[in-house]
């Protein structure tokens, strides 16, 4: 692969490519998408979208929206820093083509700001209720209609996949969706193949999916567009684009590190635990009466947060620039903090996280409230589609369509478009919404 392949101002929806010197210096392209991101409807909808806690009545939760922000503040730094260390080795980048460091910093906090654009309500839950739905619930009798990839789309839904289609899809008056730049759409795709096959290899790109079929041929033209490397001769599987790995190590860094905070300022997890885990991914001496002097816990905690990031943002710069050659050629295979000189810190704080907070008993019975409120408004709106397209629509399924957004009717020409419009109608909702709009449907709630 080659930077200046891959570093395309191209806007999706465009037929003619752009020069980056043609660019206004004080609206650079790759800013231009930062900005259309955050103010998209799908964007907004994040603040009130479950990051780890679900429903937190305190303020100092993370919601998917702060965490966002809180994602593309690291992956600006750490594309600026990676930046100007590319343009130092390779010059040319900015003598002949006009790059600067701050265009690498503009492309990674862009696809990072979206990077959980897709993803439902009720966090990890939300994507397991759309996927049992269609794998254990009613969703089962589409089987038969569908295509094995198209049906594995719904079995497996991926919010990365439903960020992809909401960047990309075409509707009335919004062609070419977002009309993102091909480098920031290619920074986005942490998972650039198919629903099938399922983790065809160890390679992190394999993980995960990265886009529906419905998508398909948008997915195929950006690839095509940056130069990305094809990994497979029969299926849709493509090498990352080099930016996706410091979108995932944004990613990586901030859940790692706040969820941990956010579980000690709820006090689910002893602060103690703070100096004791967090100290160990800073690379100078903490010592404890500096610490204990910050008057609160907050303040204490947020101390070591700031300093364990900032030592994480400048290892994975010095990990991509280590490893930049075989990132290009498509050889570089897992995520960037796997090598991490803290790999074993890192891990030990997430698992104090994962049976302190994912697994505590306020999580777990709002994520099986949130799977209930999910499959139900999957049944009914889904029923209501299905038997409105086979003319036999009941009052109460022609009552349920007027409450579908005319958004979510543009792209039922097929079945698998019908199917995914209304998981994508339901992705959307914030967890106010879905809890809202359930109580509706099952007469809880008027007015």
């Amino acid at each position: 692969m080659e930077w200046e392949q891959l570093l395309s101002l191209k806007r999706f929806g465009d037929i003619n490519k752009r020069i980056r010197k043609e660019q206004d210096e004080t609206r650079l392209g790759f800013e231009v998408d930062y900005d259309r991101i955050i103010f998209s409807s799908e964007f907004r909808s994040l603040q009130d979208k479950t990051q780890v806690i679900p429903l937190s009545k305190t303020d100092f939760v993370h919601t998917r929206l702060t965490h966002s922000l809180e994602v593309s503040v690291v992956g600006r730094s750490l594309g600026r820093k990676v930046g100007q260390k590319l343009i130092e080795k390779h010059p040319h980048l900015q003598k002949i083509h006009g790059y600067q460091a701050n265009d690498f910093g503009a492309i990674v906090a862009a696809a990072a700001l979206a990077h959980d654009i897709g993803n439902p309500p009720f966090g990890h839950s939300g994507e397991k209720a759309i996927g049992a739905f269609f794998k254990h619930g009613l969703g089962q009798m589409f089987k038969s209609e569908l295509t094995a990839k198209e049906y594995q789309d719904l079995c497996d839904f991926e919010g990365n996949a439903n960020g992809f289609k909401i960047l990309t899809e075409s509707r009335v008056g919004r062609q070419g969706g977002l009309r993102l730049s091909y480098a920031t759409l290619g920074a986005f795709m942490k998972y650039p193949k198919e629903s099938l096959p399922i983790k065809p290899t160890p390679h992190v790109a394999d993980k995960k999916y990265g886009f529906f079929q419905s998508e398909k041929e948008a997915f195929q033209d950006i690839a095509y567009e940056l130069g990305l490397l094809k990994r497979s001769a029969h299926d849709i599987m493509y090498s990352r684009h080099p930016l996706a790995y410091l979108v995932e190590a944004a990613d990586d860094i901030c859940y790692t590190i706040i969820d941990f905070e956010d579980g000690i300022n709820l006090g689910l997890i002893q602060e103690e635990f703070a100096l004791e885990y967090l100290s160990k991914i800073i690379r100078h001496t903490i010592k404890p009466e500096n610490y204990y002097a910050l008057t609160t816990k907050t303040d204490r905690i947020g101390y070591l947060r700031a300093l364990a990031i900032g030592t994480l943002i400048n290892e994975t710069v010095d990990l991509f620039m280590q490893h930049e050659e075989a990132i290009l050629r498509g050889e570089w295979d897992c995520a960037l903090l796997d090598k991490s000189h803290y790999d074993a810190q890192i891990k030990d704080v997430i698992k104090i996280s994962v049976e302190k907070v994912y697994q505590s008993r306020e999580v777990v019975e709002k994520e099986i409230a949130g799977f209930r409120i999910l499959t139900e408004l999957l049944e009914v709106f889904i029923t209501a589609i299905h038997n409105s397209h086979n003319h036999t629509p009941s009052n109460y399924d022609t009552l349920i369509l007027h409450l579908l957004p005319e958004r979510y009717k543009e792209t039922q020409n097929t079945l698998q478009g019908r199917l995914l419009s209304v998981c994508s109608f339901v992705s959307n909702m914030s967890d106010s919404y879905a809890i809202m709009l359930f109580n509706k449907i099952k007469g809880m709630e008027i007015g």
